[in-house]
Protein backbone atom coordinates (compact mmCIF):
# COMPACT_ATOMS: atom_id res chain seq x y z
CA UNK A 1 0.00 0.00 0.00
CA UNK A 2 2.90 2.59 1.01
CA UNK A 3 4.54 1.71 -2.23
CA UNK A 4 1.19 2.22 -3.97
CA UNK A 5 0.65 5.53 -2.49
CA UNK A 6 4.41 6.40 -3.43
CA UNK A 7 4.29 6.04 -6.71
CA UNK A 8 1.14 7.82 -7.06
CA UNK A 9 2.53 10.86 -5.52
CA UNK A 10 5.86 10.42 -7.83
CA UNK A 11 3.21 10.66 -10.83
CA UNK A 12 1.27 13.89 -9.72
CA UNK A 13 4.39 15.36 -8.91
CA UNK A 14 5.51 14.58 -12.42
CA UNK A 15 2.57 15.67 -14.09
CA UNK A 16 2.66 19.16 -12.16
CA UNK A 17 6.35 19.81 -12.97
CA UNK A 18 5.19 18.68 -16.80
CA UNK A 19 2.72 21.28 -16.88
CA UNK A 20 4.77 23.59 -15.22
CA UNK A 21 7.60 23.09 -17.93
CA UNK A 22 4.92 22.95 -21.02
CA UNK A 23 3.22 26.00 -19.58
CA UNK A 24 6.44 27.96 -19.27
CA UNK A 25 7.79 26.83 -22.37
CA UNK A 26 4.48 28.23 -24.81
CA UNK A 27 3.49 30.76 -22.50
CA UNK A 28 7.21 32.26 -21.88
CA UNK A 29 8.97 32.43 -24.65
CA UNK A 30 9.65 36.02 -24.86
CA UNK A 31 12.33 38.00 -26.25
CA UNK A 32 13.95 40.47 -23.36
CA UNK A 33 16.66 42.48 -22.86
CA UNK A 34 19.93 41.35 -23.26
CA UNK A 35 18.85 38.45 -25.16
CA UNK A 36 20.61 37.95 -29.23
CA UNK A 37 18.30 38.85 -31.80
CA UNK A 38 16.83 35.81 -33.02
CA UNK A 39 17.43 34.19 -36.40
CA UNK A 40 14.55 34.91 -39.21
CA UNK A 41 13.58 35.98 -42.74
CA UNK A 42 10.98 38.26 -43.63
CA UNK A 43 9.81 38.47 -47.56
CA UNK A 44 10.09 41.78 -49.27
CA UNK A 45 8.74 43.20 -52.40
CA UNK A 46 12.41 42.67 -53.55
CA UNK A 47 13.31 39.07 -52.40
CA UNK A 48 14.34 38.18 -48.79
CA UNK A 49 15.42 39.95 -45.88
CA UNK A 50 17.75 37.92 -43.20
CA UNK A 51 18.19 39.12 -39.65
CA UNK A 52 21.61 38.44 -40.42
CA UNK A 53 22.39 40.96 -43.45
CA UNK A 54 21.00 43.28 -39.67
CA UNK A 55 24.73 43.12 -38.30
CA UNK A 56 26.36 45.99 -37.37
CA UNK A 57 23.62 47.90 -37.45
CA UNK A 58 20.96 49.64 -34.66
CA UNK A 59 17.57 47.94 -35.63
CA UNK A 60 14.20 48.72 -34.59
CA UNK A 61 11.55 46.03 -34.98
CA UNK A 62 7.86 47.31 -34.38
CA UNK A 63 4.88 44.11 -35.01
CA UNK A 64 1.69 45.71 -35.55
CA UNK A 65 -1.62 44.66 -37.16
CA UNK A 66 -3.94 46.92 -39.08
CA UNK A 67 -6.85 46.12 -36.75
CA UNK A 68 -4.91 46.92 -33.87
CA UNK A 69 -6.12 50.50 -31.81
CA UNK A 70 -2.31 51.25 -30.51
CA UNK A 71 -1.01 49.83 -33.31
CA UNK A 72 -2.85 52.77 -35.23
CA UNK A 73 -1.70 55.38 -32.57
CA UNK A 74 1.63 54.42 -32.55
CA UNK A 75 2.33 54.15 -36.46
CA UNK A 76 2.29 57.88 -37.36
CA UNK A 77 4.89 58.53 -34.50
CA UNK A 78 7.19 55.70 -36.07
CA UNK A 79 7.02 57.15 -39.50
CA UNK A 80 7.33 61.02 -38.12
CA UNK A 81 10.10 61.20 -35.39
CA UNK A 82 12.13 57.58 -36.19
CA UNK A 83 11.92 56.54 -40.06
CA UNK A 84 11.88 60.63 -41.53
CA UNK A 85 14.90 61.23 -38.58
CA UNK A 86 17.24 58.05 -39.20
CA UNK A 87 15.60 56.72 -42.83
CA UNK A 88 19.00 57.85 -44.45
CA UNK A 89 21.51 56.73 -41.78
CA UNK A 90 23.20 54.25 -43.31
CA UNK A 91 24.15 52.51 -39.55
CA UNK A 92 20.36 52.00 -38.92
CA UNK A 93 17.33 49.61 -39.92
CA UNK A 94 13.70 49.97 -39.34
CA UNK A 95 11.64 46.59 -39.81
CA UNK A 96 7.76 47.40 -39.28
CA UNK A 97 6.24 43.69 -39.37
CA UNK A 98 2.33 43.54 -39.80
CA UNK A 99 1.96 40.33 -37.85
CA UNK A 100 -0.79 37.84 -40.11
CA UNK A 101 -0.71 40.13 -42.90
CA UNK A 102 0.30 39.42 -46.19
CA UNK A 103 1.81 41.40 -48.47
CA UNK A 104 -1.38 42.86 -50.89
CA UNK A 105 -2.56 43.92 -47.36
CA UNK A 106 0.66 46.07 -46.26
CA UNK A 107 0.87 47.14 -50.02
CA UNK A 108 -3.03 48.45 -49.36
CA UNK A 109 -2.54 49.79 -45.64
CA UNK A 110 0.46 51.77 -47.10
CA UNK A 111 -0.99 53.45 -50.00
CA UNK A 112 -4.11 54.31 -47.80
CA UNK A 113 -2.53 55.23 -44.68
CA UNK A 114 0.53 57.88 -46.97
CA UNK A 115 3.29 55.51 -44.89
CA UNK A 116 7.18 55.29 -46.39
CA UNK A 117 8.35 53.58 -43.75
CA UNK A 118 9.22 49.67 -44.64
CA UNK A 119 6.64 46.94 -43.75
CA UNK A 120 6.83 43.33 -43.65
CA UNK A 121 4.05 40.68 -43.95
CA UNK A 122 4.47 37.98 -41.15
CA UNK A 123 1.17 35.99 -42.50
CA UNK A 124 1.99 32.97 -39.95
CA UNK A 125 3.30 34.93 -37.00
CA UNK A 126 6.83 32.71 -37.82
CA UNK A 127 8.50 35.89 -37.33
CA UNK A 128 6.89 37.10 -34.37
CA UNK A 129 6.52 34.13 -32.45
CA UNK A 130 10.54 34.23 -31.78
CA UNK A 131 9.94 36.98 -30.02
CA UNK A 132 6.22 36.82 -27.98
CA UNK A 133 3.48 35.34 -28.06
CA UNK A 134 0.72 37.72 -27.65
CA UNK A 135 0.03 41.47 -27.66
CA UNK A 136 1.28 44.17 -30.28
CA UNK A 137 2.20 47.01 -30.58
CA UNK A 138 5.83 45.35 -29.53
CA UNK A 139 9.07 47.04 -30.22
CA UNK A 140 12.77 45.83 -29.96
CA UNK A 141 16.49 47.78 -30.45
CA UNK A 142 18.74 46.11 -31.19
CA UNK A 143 22.41 46.92 -30.85
CA UNK A 144 25.37 46.63 -33.61
CA UNK A 145 26.33 43.39 -31.99
CA UNK A 146 22.82 41.98 -31.98
CA UNK A 147 21.33 41.92 -28.68
CA UNK A 148 18.22 43.32 -27.54
CA UNK A 149 18.62 46.56 -25.67
CA UNK A 150 15.08 47.80 -25.46
CA UNK A 151 11.84 46.35 -25.35
CA UNK A 152 8.49 47.83 -24.97
CA UNK A 153 4.58 46.81 -25.48
CA UNK A 154 1.16 48.95 -26.44
CA UNK A 155 1.89 52.11 -26.96
CA UNK A 156 2.52 55.05 -24.38
CA UNK A 157 4.05 58.65 -25.64
CA UNK A 158 6.47 58.72 -22.82
CA UNK A 159 7.33 55.14 -23.38
CA UNK A 160 7.64 56.28 -27.40
CA UNK A 161 10.03 58.86 -26.23
CA UNK A 162 11.84 56.91 -24.06
CA UNK A 163 12.38 54.11 -26.80
CA UNK A 164 13.64 57.60 -29.31
CA UNK A 165 15.85 58.54 -26.80
CA UNK A 166 17.19 54.77 -26.50
CA UNK A 167 17.70 55.25 -30.37
CA UNK A 168 19.33 58.83 -30.43
CA UNK A 169 21.94 57.82 -27.69
CA UNK A 170 22.79 54.37 -29.93
CA UNK A 171 23.16 56.75 -33.45
CA UNK A 172 24.96 59.42 -31.91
Amino acid sequence: MVLFTTIQTMKKKFLILSFLAVTAFVFGQEIKENQLLPKFTVKTENGILKSSNLKGKIVLINFFATWCGPCMKELPHLQKEIWEKYKDNKKFSLLVIGREHSQSEITEFKAKKGFTLPIYPDEDRSVYSLFAKEYIPRNYIIDKKGNVVYTSISFDEIEFKKMVDKLDELLK
